[in-house]
């Protein structure tokens, strides 16, 4: 493992993200069963890890961390699918604020991993 200091910095900022968006689910009204409260949280911690983990470079880190998050997003965006029909917010209004958040929470945490606290791709 060439850059400890990226993975850990990439990982936990996934986590507390999991957390913020596991806050915006809740803030729906209704309760959400423990396997999608999960499912939540670790889809994005692993975008945090995914991000720490991989040496991949596109271009810059803002295009690299919506482009992790855009892909990573995903098989939550498309879990959302199934989610019971509300007239407020239907399935399909799901997925894309699941994929479009993923690319956000995506882009923050590269910009935190990145600028904030200089861990760059070694």
């Amino acid at each position: 493992m060439k850059n400890k200091k990226r993975l850990l910095v990439a990982s936990l900022s996934g986590l507390l993200f999991g957390f913020v968006c596991y806050g915006f689910a809740l803030s729906g009204g209704g309760e959400l069963p423990m396997p999608v409260a999960v499912q939540i949280i670790l889809s994005r911690t692993l975008i945090g890890f995914a991000l720490g983990i991989s040496t991949f470079k596109f271009g810059n880190w803002a295009l690299r961390g919506t482009l992790f998050g855009l892909i990573f997003s995903l098989p939550l965006a498309f879990s959302g699918l199934m989610a019971p029909e509300n007239p407020e917010f239907t399935p399909l209004m799901m997925f894309y604020s699941s994929v479009v958040m993923g690319m956000i929470y995506g882009f923050l945490i590269e910009l935190i991993t990145s600028l904030f606290f200089k861990a760059n791709i070694s």
